[in-house]
């Protein structure tokens, strides 16, 4: 994997890939700005929805390569092209989602409800550019940075875990603990700078391990729902964490330590931080309903999601009635 630091380093990598002919995969968002790419579709759209990702299969037609521009939509609208096309991918992240690390992606149906995983994807090369976050909506930037620390919390109890995936996240977790609320607060490059290095670890631990119960549950959510993806990582997981706790003692040690706080608060912290970068307060407050929960928790139980903790239904729905209301973990 390439990685740059740079958005002037662009140029640069794509002669170094021999990419000449890429077709810039964004949101209208990034319309305006100057990059070195003609062919350019700016029609990536939420939860990578198919529609989308069909247009943008189509315009990739007779390109050599694909840049990615955005956050994880756009990156897996990107990476399941890649997977349909062969194209190799070279990610500009404006988001803290860690997307741009990982070759698996999540991509909506919404005449069908649901939102199904795909792989195969070839991510080769990653530019960062801390300024690209600056205009971030507060929301946007809050969840995605939430999701990076469910990135690093799931790939401490993942059935892959190891060590070295272990101290990735680990440093992950730990920077953002230290930078998020500097970089939400403000347009502080040092701290947006640290809290993509996050975002890195996050996905590079969680792309070698594969994903757990908090990300199952939210790819749920939005595939049923339509719930919006950031925001619905971000008002589970601590609620997710709180459940699997007992199971995953160890991970649940070692987060704490890197988050600053005891096991038995650590949900509660995981929560608190959220609150403090804007997390909505509740799945009732991005537009899910609480007779919606019953659907919700069967078929999570149905599938059944990846959990080191055994799911049934009773245990599925009380972690959804909990973040639907939004108030701390117990």
């Amino acid at each position: 994997m390439i990685v740059r630091w740079g958005l002037d380093e662009l140029p640069g990598v794509l002669d170094e890939l021999s990419v000449r002919d890429p077709l810039l995969i964004s949101t209208e968002r990034w319309r305006d700005l100057d990059l070195p790419v003609a062919r350019r579709f700016y029609g990536a759209q939420p939860h990578a929805e198919v529609t989308g990702v069909r247009a943008a299969t189509e315009a990739a037609a007779g390109a050599d390569g694909l840049v990615a521009l955005g956050g994880g939509s756009a990156i897996d609208t990107a990476k399941a092209v890649s997977s349909e096309t062969g194209l190799p991918i070279i990610s500009i992240p404006t988001t803290y989602s860690g997307a741009e690390w990982t070759q698996g992606f999540g991509m909506r149906d919404k005449e069908a409800g649901i939102k199904r995983g795909g792989g195969g994807a070839r991510t080769i090369a990653i530019v960062y550019e801390a300024p690209l976050t600056y205009g971030l909506p507060a929301l946007d930037s809050a969840g995605s940075a939430m999701n990076a620390l469910a990135h690093c919390a799931e790939a401490l109890w993942a059935a892959s875990a190891d060590p070295v995936t272990d101290a990735i996240a680990l440093d992950g977790a730990r920077r953002l603990r230290e930078h998020l609320t500097a970089a939400y607060a403000s347009d502080d490059t040092n701290a947006r700078g640290q809290v993509l290095v996050a975002a890195c670890l996050a996905g590079m631990a969680l792309g070698t391990v594969g994903t757990s119960l908090h990300h199952a549950l939210c790819h749920l959510l939005g595939g049923m729902f339509d719930s919006p993806h950031a925001e619905t990582h971000a008002i589970v997981l601590p609620y997710v964490i709180g459940y699997l706790q007992p199971a995953v003692p160890q991970a649940a040690h070692r987060l704490a330590q890197a988050m600053g706080t005891s096991e038995p608060a650590l949900a509660k912290g995981i929560w608190s931080l959220g609150q403090s970068v804007g997390t909505p307060a509740g799945l009732r407050s991005i537009g899910i309903r609480e007779d919606q929960l019953g659907a919700a928790a069967k078929a999570a139980v149905a599938k059944p999601l990846p959990s080191p903790r055994p799911l049934d239904y009773d245990g599925v729905h009380q972690v959804l009635q909990a973040a639907w209301a939004g108030q701390p973990p117990a």
